[in-house]
């Protein structure tokens, strides 16, 4: 049997154990909810290392969870009695200005992608809070300001570096591994652990620009349903966004790249009502990246439930208008643009038909509200479930099963299904939004 000695001596300080000085900071992530307790942390440095942890936790029999920036809000990156993978220590990022291309190792975050290839002027789509981990952002699709000009994270992935469920390692691009090239576009962390992402770089300057007018609750329904028709004319390097709550709708834009006709968009958007606050300007890209990290910050309770819609039809937006007053945020934003260019069968990703995504997140602090709070999310969710068209894999919360179908369409649930057979037929990678083997 193997003992923790003897591990100690294999894994040196990688090893992080319950009872070591810094176990609870290892084993902590972005939902104050989580406080599960792995029986073994790996704190993996190089590919190597994350071989040796998952052949280490198949010969233990213990459940593997992989962290990156641990922002999956039912935290499963976080096993119980089992193997954390903790890919933190794998933080680098080497950007190519010449072939527009960025190395990304599997642990680190968005903002250390946005700084170096802003240094060149260069992003590639990456989401809105720069502390999320890039591997489990891009593995779900990934959505971002970037994305109705550039196309989802998962669409700018040249490569993958991937250690599989046996420890094989492999390099999968559209030339390698093609079949698991098109699974990791989307399916989630089903397949492996990605050590490296290779992603394409685009010209986007330095600069961006933000529109967001604020409006009492009883303008809100006017307001949402000239925000949705102004959204559908709207020049690919405008993402249009929304948020209802606390009595105020807020509707606007954000402008990713040169912002000479940023404004020009702003008078239609003032025609729609009477703002009682405006927030109007340019800024860096980098602040863009970075201004949402202090409210989706660390240490608070959380739960979210999510939607795709085809449409917004007025009724579904009376439903969200209707919950308006509550004490949590309701977001909608604008899909379209290149992230529908790319032909649906292209990748693993399922909703690019989609107008908008909504998510009800709720945020607090007292656990005895947990009760509260989660079903408060679930109402106000409910409300508009019947105008979706599907789920976002990255904002699925406790669905389980049916939530993966609403992830993924019949055919690439088959397709996802056969794949995961053929790579994971164990089903070692399964503290995920699971796509099961086929039963032997």
């Amino acid at each position: 049997m193997t003992t923790h000695a003897h591990l100690r001596e294999q894994l040196g300080d990688r090893l992080v154990l319950p009872g070591d000085q810094h176990y609870d900071h290892h084993r902590t992530v972005w939902n104050a909810m989580v406080d599960r307790r792995p029986r073994l942390i790996v704190r993996c440095e190089s590919p190597d290392d994350v071989v040796a942890a998952v052949r280490l936790a198949r010969d233990l029999g213990l459940d593997i969870g992989v962290r990156c920036g641990g922002h999956s809000v039912l935290g499963m990156s976080v096993p119980e009695d089992g193997l954390m993978i903790d890919l933190t220590p794998m933080a680098a990022v080497t950007v190519d200005p010449a072939t527009r291309r960025a190395r990304v190792q599997g642990g680190a975050l968005l903002g250390a992608l946005d700084v170096a290839a802003q240094a060149h002027g260069l992003a590639t789509t990456a989401g809105n809070v720069s502390h999320t981990g890039v591997g489990g952002l891009t593995l779900g699709g990934g959505m971002g300001w970037l994305a109705r000009q550039y196309g989802l994270t998962c669409d700018n992935v040249v490569s993958y570096e991937l250690v599989t469920a046996d420890g094989e390692r492999l390099r999968v691009s559209d030339d390698e591994h093609p079949d698991l090239f098109w699974g990791l576009r989307g399916g989630g962390g089903n397949f492996g652990v990605v050590t490296e992402f290779e992603f394409q770089l685009h010209p986007v300057g330095t600069r961006a620009y933000v529109a967001e007018l604020t409006y009492p609750l009883e303008q809100a329904a006017t307001v949402l349903r000239g925000w949705r028709d102004l959204s559908t004319e709207a020049p690919r390097q405008a993402t249009f966004a929304a948020s209802v709550g606390r009595g105020f709708a807020t509707v606007g834009y954000v402008w990713a790249g040169p912002t000479d006709k940023a404004a020009d968009l702003l008078p239609e958007l003032r025609a729609l009502g009477q703002p009682v606050t405006e927030n109007v300007g340019e800024l860096s890209y980098v602040e863009l990246q970075t201004r949402e990290d202090t409210p989706e910050g660390h240490a608070y309770r959380r739960y979210w439930k999510g939607h795709y819609v085809r449409g917004l039809p007025d009724a579904a937006i009376d439903a969200l208008v209707e919950h308006g007053a509550a004490d949590m945020g309701i977001s909608l934003q604008a899909y379209g643009g290149a992230i529908a260019d790319v032909p649906d069968g292209d990748s693993a990703f399922s909703q690019r038909d989609a107008a908008f995504e909504y998510v009800a997140a709720a945020r607090w602090t007292d656990a005895d509200e947990d009760a509260e709070r989660m079903a408060m999310a679930r109402r106000t969710a409910s409300a508009v479930e019947p105008y979706s068209s599907g789920a976002y894999v990255n904002a699925l919360s406790d669905e389980g099963a049916a939530g993966v179908r609403r992830a993924y369409r019949p055919e690439k649930l088959d397709r996802l299904t056969a794949l995961k057979t053929a790579y994971d037929p164990d089903n070692v990678f399964h503290l995920n939004h699971n796509i099961a083997p086929a039963a032997r």
